[in-house]
């Protein structure tokens, strides 16, 4: 597909996906499109191929076949990584450093700016996400939703064009998912383009735009929520589906 053919109005692309990590096959030839401003919510079992699909689109893994389209160029090991964020379950932030050093560390080093500057953009996203009061803290002294709260900004400080999301709450107390998705929700209310894998029912019936039902590496099942979650065409997506519930 040659990029003058690539939809303007699609952010992502994937065709033919495949991966695989000796003789195991992850994903089986999977694809899908994203438009600009949607959110795609992945939902399947475990050991179904939905982080190692987001590893893929953030290219920390290389695809062993297929296509990725980011906005409407093709994405390579070539392409700059930080074109797609992507935040991890466990927060990784640097112990060492504080709240504000953290988000600026990239920002300077890749996008080369100032410290003044970094500094400036970095107070706007603690704003967006709700920390501005913590941007002197250090990580140890953050609950578990602040501290992922700051590894959204500091993902967002690299100005992504689309933002990933890979069970971001599954190692937050239940008392902490709330403020996370509740920034993730007005992340998508602002037009961020974003894929989201979680088990988080909430989310997925209240923000995403379409849900996709991965297993064994292949879509299942792919539509509105109020659909997927009303009436299952599949039997696979109704069986996970009642495990959830």
């Amino acid at each position: 597909m040659p990029e003058a053919d690539a939809p303007r109005d699609l952010m992502i692309r994937v065709v033919d996906l495949e991966k695989h990590f000796g003789d195991v096959q992850v994903l089986r030839g999977v694809s899908f499109d994203v438009a600009r401003g949607e959110v795609l919510v992945v939902i399947g079992p475990s050991g179904s191929g939905k982080t190692t699909l987001l590893r893929c689109l953030a290219r920390l893994e290389e695809p062993n076949g297929g296509e990725i389209w980011v906005d409407g160029s093709r994405f390579t090991g070539r392409t700059p990584r930080h074109t797609v964020g992507m935040v991890f379950q466990q927060f990784n932030l640097f112990p060492h450093l504080s709240v504000l050093d953290n988000i600026i560390l990239a920002p300077r080093l890749v996008r080369k700016l100032s410290r003044a500057n970094a500094v400036a953009e970095a107070r706007d996203l603690l704003r967006r996400v709700n920390l501005l009061e913590k941007a002197e803290a250090y990580p140890v002294q953050l609950s578990g939703g602040q501290q992922q709260r700051v590894a959204i900004a500091r993902s967002l400080a690299m100005q992504p064009k689309v933002m990933l999301f890979d069970e971001v709450t599954s190692a937050l107390d239940r008392e902490l998912v709330m403020e996370v998705l509740q920034v993730m929700k007005k992340l998508a209310e602002d037009g961020m383009t974003m894929v989201v894998v979680t088990h988080e029912l909430w989310f997925a019936r209240n923000v995403a735009d379409r849900l996709f039902l991965i297993d064994h590496g292949v879509v299942i099942e792919e539509g509105p929520p109020d659909r997927i979650f009303s009436a299952p065409r599949e039997e696979r997506t109704r069986r996970f589906l009642g495990e959830l519930l």
